[in-house]
């Protein structure tokens, strides 16, 4: 990584003082927050271009048996500064970065206690983030957080695009509402799934997406999230006032800290353009920069897999129904009996290598290759996963070394099953056994109540065990894509090596459950704000039933839109999630899945409204290619696109794969149609895409 233009100055234009405290600016003087001291208490509001973004808000947080640090303080002093570079991430949408704020540092004293805190305001052009910061001190050293209460006062009753609060998943369907309605919407929208340990009827989760009457996007999430845990927000429904609410312990508390520390920032992204919030960097440039010197061998995978015939076509992970009452060490497969739906045997993987050489996929994920399965949530203390011993069908030495002589590597996959303090023993062992056969990425995953009981995916333990394995990885130079883990913050951007999350409701659900045609069109907003979703695209059955004939699946979408969700749905980690056989069916539409890159050098939002369409294009990474794409929801999406990203007085030619005229998600998903056109700059294309549909576009040049 590259960093260049570093100017750190002190600032005399963009901070103004005032009685109680000061404004702080934006660079481009749009986005204006206004802090002080009020009775003791830390406030601050938000502006843009003149209209209220956040209203006068407190901060503050409430300890655990001692005096809280929310009031009794003064404004003892400030410095501001500005801060512009430019960087160059080892992924990503785009091949430059800027960061470019002001910045505000207040120090603040609490005289009863002679304790300090401080708060740094960093003001972008599209935003601002906020955190508290905590001195090396004798009064504070050691402290447990009982509640932070950060608040985000808004100044309407705003659509919002959420999901309920929950300690122990993101995989719900958005819901579409005003602030007045979520309270009466909050039990529809957990009945279909989730753990259940939702802390308020008003709780919702970030990245929280909002719209205003006068045309205000606005977004609240966090950066940085480290050594904490993760903040939700509760709803005062009456004022319209977010406040931060904190993922507990087993204990009840929300955090154990020990000064000097800070928290993540709290982030509020704001334009009156949609576009802008897809474009943003707020959350990346508020992380650290890479903690690496060496990134060389963290590389973007496009890749297939043994999962969809198990999620979709009702198959087993385990290599046997039968578990026998022996320990782990004493275990015989050669007395068990196979029952015969066991994808990751030695034949099937070698079809999905074959398949991956063929069309020039990078690497081919093998779930359920590994021991453990039958008793997989830990009901016997004995029998647990090792991440290391292979079932008896799965050849380790044969299939790594068929996989090598292809050109393709396989994907290690640790299913954890929640039992934390299990990986972490086996951990080391596991990350040798991936380089002894050269495998470079691992998909973990932690589906489960977690072991120790008690504690919950989102606090602070297992945010820091996330981290931890992500680092040690590194030591590895392995990637690591946690599914379950906790919503990303940015952390990519320090930690590169964390290629992928789900951390939301992925095509999984489409299986079992069905995601509304406006998923795909609300994630970018929500999810994509914190890091890249392994959303695992690229299904072309949509009757479930023809997989699985006990199935109640659908799957809410056109193919076409299928194409284009490998460039709305921004990730370095790309899966073709149907298996080969219906790809064999479709090799015309399958061929933009095989040219589609995955890192790119520039990203262009063309078209966006949450909850109902998004049009992007992408420029593929060292070359002169634009992909674009199209996810549209329910009521489908017109689209009059003018080509001018594209160099001037330069042809191409484009390959244009579109929905039918009577193509839609529910009753006629595979009708789509495919044509070439030789545009330029100065090209529109008048595309229209079906309810639940979309359109893909690969832009090649002539020459």
């Amino acid at each position: 990584m590259h960093i260049n233009r570093i100017f750190p100055v002190l600032l005399l234009s963009g901070a103004v003082f005032t009685a109680n405290g000061e404004v702080i600016k934006s660079p481009d003087g749009k986005v204006a927050v206004d802090f002080g001291v009020k009775d003791g208490r830390p406030v601050y509001s938000m502006t843009f271009d003149g209209k209220t973004v956040i209203k006068p808000s407190t901060l503050g947080l409430e300890l655990a048996g001692d005096t809280d640090l929310m009031d009794g303080f003064c404004l003892k002093d400030t410095e501001v500064s500005e801060f512009d570079e430019t960087w160059q991430p080892v992924w990503g949408e785009t091949r430059d970065i800027r960061n470019h704020y002001n910045e505000l540092l207040a120090h603040l004293e609490q005289p009863s206690t002679g304790r300090f805190m401080d708060i740094r305001f960093r003001v972008y052009d599209d935003g601002a983030g906020f955190r508290y910061e905590f001195p090396q001190q004798n009064n504070l050293t050691y402290f447990v957080i009982k509640e932070e209460h950060s608040q985000f006062a808004m100044d309407g009753d705003h659509t919002a695009w959420w999901i309920a609060g929950d300690y122990d998943t993101q995989e719900y369907d958005y819901t579409e509402s005003k602030l007045s309605e979520i309270r009466g919407k909050m039990a529809d929208a957990i009945s279909s799934n989730a753990s259940q340990t939702q802390f308020s009827p008003t709780g919702v989760q970030t990245s929280l997406q909002m719209k205003t009457d006068n045309g205000l996007y606005i977004n609240l999430h966090e950066a940085a999230l480290v050594d904490y845990s993760c903040m939700h927000l509760n709803l005062d429904d009456k004022n319209k006032v977010f406040e931060s609410w904190l993922t507990p312990d087993a204990q009840g508390n929300k955090g154990h800290l020990q000064a000097p520390t800070h928290s993540p920032w709290r982030t509020v992204m704001v334009s009156d353009d949609a576009r802008d919030m897809l474009s943003s960097n707020l959350i990346l440039n508020l992380n650290d920069p890479c903690a690496y010197e060496d990134t060389s061998w963290i590389k973007p995978v496009k890749y297939v897999g043994v999962w969809w015939e198990m999620i979709g076509g009702g198959k087993q992970w385990s290599y046997t129904y039968d578990l026998p009452s022996v320990k782990l060490e004493t275990l015989d497969y050669s007395k068990t009996k196979p029952h015969g739906q066991h994808p990751a045997n030695n034949e099937n993987v070698k079809k999905y290598i074959d398949f991956a050489a063929e069309h020039g996929f990078d690497q081919v994920l093998v779930e359920g290759w590994n021991i453990g399965w039958e008793d997989w949530f830990g009901k016997s203390k004995d029998y647990v996963f090792d991440f290391q011993t292979p079932y008896p069908d799965f050849d380790i030495d044969m299939l790594n070394d068929y996989a090598r002589s292809k050109g393709v590597k396989l994907m290690m996959h640790h299913e954890t099953s929640g039992s934390i303090r299990n990986y972490e023993r086996h951990m080391e062992a596991a990350y040798n056994l991936m380089n002894k056969y050269g495998y470079n990425s691992v998909k973990s995953g932690y589906v489960g109540n977690m072991i120790p009981r008690g504690e919950h995916h989102y606090g602070q333990w297992l945010n820091n065990h996330y981290l931890y394995a992500v680092k040690e990885a590194a030591k590895h130079k392995i990637m690591v894509n946690a599914h379950e883990a906790v919503r990303p913050t940015g952390l990519c951007r320090t930690y590169p090596n964390l290629i992928g999350n789900e951390s939301a409701r992925g095509t999984e659900y489409e299986s079992f459950a069905g995601n509304k045609p406006s998923h795909t069109t609300v994630l970018p907003f929500t999810r994509l704000q914190g890091g890249p979703m392994d959303y695992t695209p690229g299904i072309f059955e949509m009757d479930m039933k023809k997989v699985n004939p006990d199935s109640q699946g659908h799957v809410n979408s056109t193919l076409a839109r299928q194409l284009a969700l490998y460039v709305t749905m921004y990730s370095p980690l790309q899966m073709a999630a149907d298996v080969p056989e219906v790809y064999n069916r479709f090799m015309d539409a399958f061929q933009f899945i095989k040219d589609v890159p995955v890192d790119w050098d520039d990203s262009r939002y063309l078209e966006a409204e949450p909850g109902q369409y998004i049009v992007a294009a992408r420029k593929a990474k060292g070359g002169d290619d634009w992909y674009v794409g199209c996810t549209s929801a329910e009521n489908g999406h017109e689209s009059d696109l003018v080509l001018d990203f594209l160099d001037p007085g330069k042809k191409y030619e484009a390959t244009i794969y579109a929905d039918a005229p009577d193509a839609h998600y529910l009753t006629n998903p595979q009708a789509y149609k495919i044509s070439k056109k030789k545009v330029n700059a100065k090209t529109r294309l008048k595309l229209k895409a079906a309810p639940g549909g979309g359109f893909a576009i690969s832009i090649k040049p002539l020459d």
